[in-house]
C-alpha cells in the first residue's frame, strides 16, 4: 500500500486533488475521443451488469492508467472506466474502480472518481453500494433510492474552510423521475468505516438515529459531488439484513451473490433511470 500510495499524485503533499482530477479528465478525453460526459455512474456491487445495458461502448480504460486512480481492492468492481454512448447522444461515464475508504488512501483518493466526472463534464453523479437493510420487509435483492445519509466517517472530503448546503443532498427532483419508471422505498443510508461488518448494536444506533440502509461507501463520494456543483441520485441494493436483523452471520460471499441474483432487474432499473435523467436534464 505504501508503494502505491507514493506513486499516486494526490498523495503529494503540495497536490491540489482538483487539478489532479482536471488532468485525469484530460486523459479520458483523449483515450475516449469524448470531450465531455453529461452523466456518470459509480456501480457498488450488484450494480455493474447496467453498463452493458446503456447503450454503445465507446471506450474502456483500466483505470489505473488515469491519473489518480487505482485497482480497486474489492471483488466485484470491474477496475475500469468505461465511455458509453447512450441512445440519445449523451454520453456516460462508467466507475468500476471505487475506493473505499477502508482501504486507508485518503479521503482525496475516495472521491477522486467523482471529481474527475464532474471534471469530464457531467452534472449529473448516480452512486450506487451494495448494502445491509434495516427493514425486515427488503429482501435480499430489493433496490432503495437514498434520500438522505448520515456520515459516520468522523471525516469529509472537504477541505479547509469550505461551506456547502447538503439540504437536497440527493435530489429529489431525479428520486421523482426514478419513481416515474417504478416505485421503489426511500431510505437514509449510513456510511460506516468498515472495513468490518457492524455490530448488532451499532445497526440499532442507526435506527435510533434515522438510518435505514447501512454501509462503507457512497457518503462522502455525494458530499464531493454536491461541492463540485453536480445532482446526485443515489441507489442501495440490499444485499443482506443488516446485523442483528439477519439471523445468520453476514459474510462477503452472500454479498456477492444477493448482487448476482439482482443484476437483470438492477440493469434494466438503472438504464432506463439513465435515459430519462439525461433526457430530462435537456428541458429542466
Amino acid at each position: 500500500m505504501a508503494e502505491l500510495n507514493a506513486l499516486n499524485p494526490l498523495d503529494a503533499p503540495d497536490s491540489d486533488p482538483r487539478e489532479v482530477a482536471q488532468q485525469a479528465a484530460a486523459v479520458i478525453a483523449e483515450l475516449t475521443g469524448v470531450a465531455r460526459h453529461d452523466i456518470a455512474l459509480t456501480l457498488g456491487s450488484g450494480w455493474g451488469k447496467a453498463a452493458d445495458e446503456l447503450g454503445e461502448t465507446v471506450a474502456l480504460i483500466p483505470a489505473a492508467e488515469i491519473p489518480g486512480f487505482s485497482k480497486p481492492a474489492l471483488a466485484g468492481h470491474s477496475g475500469t472506466i468505461r465511455s458509453i454512448r447512450l441512445a440519445n447522444g449523451k454520453h456516460a461515464l462508467i466507475i468500476g474502480a471505487r475506493t473505499h475508504y477502508y482501504e486507508g488512501h485518503g479521503v482525496r483518493r475516495v472521491v477522486h472518481s467523482v471529481r474527475t466526472a464532474a471534471a469530464t463534464g457531467a452534472s449529473i453523479m448516480v452512486l450506487t453500494n451494495g448494502a445491509g437493510g434495516l427493514n425486515p420487509a427488503w429482501a435480499p435483492g430489493t433496490p432503495v433510492l437514498i434520500r438522505d445519509h448520515i456520515n459516520l466517517t468522523a471525516d469529509s472530503p472537504l477541505e479547509g474552510a469550505t461551506f456547502v448546503d447538503l439540504t437536497d443532498l440527493y435530489s429529489q427532483r431525479l428520486r421523482q423521475l426514478v419513481h416515474g419508471i417504478e416505485t421503489l422505498d426511500e431510505g437514509v443510508y449510513v456510511q460506516f468505516r468498515g472495513p468490518h461488518y457492524e455490530t448488532p448494536a451499532e445497526v440499532k444506533m442507526a435506527g435510533i438515529i434515522g438510518g435505514d440502509i447501512v454501509g462503507m461507501s457512497t457518503a462522502l463520494e455525494a458530499i464531493a459531488a454536491r461541492e463540485a456543483g453536480m445532482e446526485v441520485l443515489g441507489l442501495s441494493l440490499i444485499t443482506n439484513p443488516a446485523a442483528g436483523i439477519s439471523p445468520t452471520p453476514l459474510n462477503h460471499e452472500e454479498v456477492i451473490a444477493a448482487g448476482k441474483a439482482a443484476e437483470d432487474r438492477l440493469a434494466r432499473l438503472l438504464a432506463d433511470a439513465v435515459t430519462k435523467v439525461t433526457s430530462e436534464e435537456a428541458t429542466k
